[in-house]
């Protein structure tokens, strides 16, 4: 039974831009750095209709996971990923 969808709905391009210039910029990145957004829809009770889930591919990489779209993101929730 697979728990977690992809959405079919995409963010707009520049909303997905700033996310990352947000997590870059947080994290201190190289421009080189992959980083990934993935929105994902769970269908698991009490678990959150939409999640963003972010993937800093570097060596070790690190994942995060946030309960909102990507169109939903603000900056203060990047914010909080230094803190988890």
């Amino acid at each position: 039974m697979n728990l977690f969808s992809r959405t079919n709905s995409k963010a707009a391009p520049e909303k997905v831009q700033q996310v990352k210039t947000w997590i870059s910029e947080l994290f201190n990145l190289d421009e080189k750095v992959t980083i990934s957004l993935n929105q994902l829809r769970c269908h698991e009770p009490n678990c959150p209709p939409i999640e963003t889930v972010i993937a800093i591919m570097e060596q070790p990489s690190r994942q995060y996971k946030i309960h909102k779209s990507i169109i939903e993101i603000e900056q203060s929730d990047i914010y909080q990923l230094k803190a988890k």
